[in-house]
């Protein structure tokens, strides 16, 4: 029997909360049925949220005025909380199986639902999510096929079986943010093709009033071709002190005592937002603040709580009050600063809250302070233990942002406004104007026409040339030759360093030179589907990168997707097309997107991708674009609103 660990952190136990059904809760399909068809004779416009957690998303859609009658998760305590909250139907459906898929579909359509919404389990596609995963299936407790990976697959295919007005997907921004883009990819390719607009971006939830730095990843898509605004953000942070500063002073690991849960008793909102989470607690209840728990204290802890501030890390501490080693734990413990926005709330604050100390008293915060940073209102209750409430507000989608989006579909919805162009034109108009082009007027020839090879030697020396140093030394990097599983020859190499002599290129000559012995070495690797850097380190991520996606090496059904470059010219370009701000704000978030989502899977993205750099170089330049000789100018939304300029200049160095 093994001693218990006296460093453990004591677990938070408390009321285990049993809810009671919503008024209008529906226990059987014929009921939802029922029920939906007089809120539709009212004109409700109905929802259903899919892994739908707690609801936060559903409560968000629902102060929108899209009335969630339809909510499907797989944890128990969630479902209980969304049964108690929402009316129609909460079921424990297991969206992995098709014959689930189906009847949520079914239901959908016979309901007459017109919003769906959610989002797919995301710990497979977050950083932390990842290591985690990685970490069980290298200790054999986990299987390498996350099966919650394609869960935005069964999401598709409910959409693509219900035919809804409007599609809401939320997830971390990770999922739009790999190499190759392959899930946002095939989620606007295939929704497109079943006739919806597709918009996609990362947003900060703060900037919607919520009062914590948590950025998610959303799509909305409209059937029709509808188009759609992202609501309009807002500069002025909401504070931590500002969201829960009303809340009773309470001691770590006090329970309050009384009936449903127990309660503390309640004075007065201060603030606006304290206010709106006030505003639907019933009189009765008014003095009443439920949920207010926190998990133990230990006394080293509670002294280590003491003596920090919101910017005291873990090794500031005095040794005596450090149990972990400060080096790898430097993060495990942070006080919330009142006047600035909270950490992101994540499902492990169940287990471990340390990262979440009250910003004045000493102890971790509440249940009901985790809701209000996630912006619940004070009427919403959790179902279960209050660890499984924790893993509930942690998960969910925070109400205002839910709100915000919901509004901005039901204005769209009601403006029935069509969307100009999408992503399968754009891609396809790129691709035509490329293979149109006459090699000679290609800035970057080897990207089309090039071996691997060709495209290592003109990416060292050719990529700041001018149209004509290209068009001279072009021809010369043609005629040297190196198979797959050869060694360079050596006349190739002479050839090479002869046409760039010169203290111009005497660095570009030592890299190329590190890169030929690298090939000698490894005459494989540069071949590989997945250029092995490990045997050629001398070429960038970058190259590598740009080789994959210029010269797949194999056939079309068994390659990868092609990576998603997203250099500087090409940011200018899609930032530019689709009127964003990502040129210069969110490079590399909203910047990705932007450029990912022009590229859907079809045989033409490669070669729209090319197009891209050229574009970059040839026409759409920092200064005085050549507009009238792009081929996206008719759907262009910079070139909309500036006068045109047809000018003749030089392309400018680099991509």
């Amino acid at each position: 029997m093994s001693k218990p660990d006296p460093f453990a952190v004591r677990q938070i136990k408390g009321p285990f909360i049993k809810l009671p059904l919503h008024p209008h809760y529906c226990s059987s399909e014929a009921e939802l049925l029922e029920y939906a068809e007089n809120r539709r004779k009212n004109g409700a416009l109905l929802g259903a949220d899919l892994f739908a957690g707690a609801g936060g998303l559903s409560e968000g859609l629902g102060q929108a005025g899209i009335e969630v009658i339809l909510g499907v998760d797989h944890y128990p305590y969630a479902v209980e909380t969304h049964a108690a909250r929402f009316p129609g139907m909460s079921t424990n459906w297991d969206l992995s199986t098709s014959e689930n898929v189906q009847r949520v579909a079914d239901l959908m359509k016979n309901a007459g639902i017109d919003v769906l919404a959610g989002g797919p389990p995301c710990q497979p596609f977050s950083k932390a999510g990842r290591a985690g995963i990685r970490y069980l299936v290298e200790r054999g407790e986990r299987d390498p096929i996350d099966q919650r990976r394609n869960l935005w697959r069964a999401y598709l295919e409910v959409v693509q079986l219900a035919q809804p007005r409007a599609v809401i997907m939320e997830n971390v921004p990770d999922i739009a943010l790999d190499k190759e883009m392959f899930i946002l990819r095939s989620m606007v390719t295939e929704l497109e093709q079943m006739g919806y607009s597709v918009e996609g971006k990362v947003v900060d939830a703060w900037r919607y009033g919520v009062p914590q730095f948590r950025q998610r990843f959303i799509l909305v898509a409209l059937r029709d071709g509808i188009s759609f605004e992202w609501p309009n953000e807002q500069a002025k942070k909401v504070s931590v002190w500002n969201a829960i500063g009303d809340l009773p002073e309470i001691e770590g690991g006090a329970r309050p005592t009384g009936e449903d849960g127990g309660w503390w008793r309640y004075n007065e909102p201060i603030t606006s937002f304290q206010r709106e989470m006030r505003k639907n607690v019933s009189l009765s209840m008014k003095h009443r603040i439920y949920d207010h728990i926190t998990r133990p204290v230990r006394e080293d802890d509670r002294k280590a709580f003491e003596q920090m501030t919101a910017s005291t890390k873990y090794s500031d501490l005095p040794a005596e009050l450090r149990r972990y080693r400060s080096d790898i734990f430097n993060d495990k413990y942070k006080r919330l600063d009142e006047n600035d926005l909270s950490r992101t709330i994540t499902a492990h604050i169940a287990k471990d809250g340390y990262g979440f100390i009250h910003p004045r008293q000493p102890r971790t915060i509440s249940v009901r302070e985790a809701a209000r940073l996630q912006t619940f209102p004070d009427d919403f209750r959790f179902s279960g233990p209050p660890s499984a409430a924790f893993k509930q507000i942690g998960n969910a989608v925070p109400v205002r942002l839910g709100k915000s989006i919901g509004e901005a579909v039901v204005e769209a919805l009601g403006a029935d406004k069509k969307k100009s162009t999408n992503a399968n034109w754009t891609c396809s108009a790129l691709a035509s104007w490329y293979k149109e082009r006459p090699t000679q007027e290609l800035i970057y020839p080897w990207l089309r026409e090039g071996t691997r090879w060709h495209i290592v030697v003109a990416e060292t020396f050719l990529v700041r040339s001018t149209m004509h140093e290209t068009r001279f030394v072009w021809p010369l990097i043609r005629q040297t030759q190196v198979r797959p599983g050869e060694q360079v020859p050596p006349e190739a190499v002479d050839l090479i360093m002869n046409v760039f002599a010169g203290e111009r290129f005497r660095k570009r000559r030592t890299q190329f030179a590190r890169i030929v012995d690298d090939l000698n070495r490894s005459p494989h690797a540069l071949w590989s589907p997945k250029v092995d850097r490990e045997e050629l380190p001398a070429i960038s991520p970058s190259l590598a990168e740009l080789i994959e996606l210029a010269v797949p090496v194999t056939s079309e059904a068994d390659r990868s997707e092609e990576p998603v470059i997203v250099a500087k010219g090409v940011l200018r370009v899609t930032s530019r097309y689709l009127g964003m701000d990502t040129e210069t704000r969110n490079k590399q978030t909203n910047g990705r997107i932007s450029v990912g989502t022009q590229l859907v899977l079809q045989p033409s993205a490669r070669f729209a991708h090319l197009a891209l750099f050229e574009v970059a170089r040839q026409l759409c330049t920092p200064e005085r674009p050549r507009c009238e000789l792009c081929p996206l100018r008719i759907h262009c939304q910079a070139a909309s609103k500036e006068p045109n300029h047809l000018v003749l200049v030089e392309p400018e160095e680099g991509r």
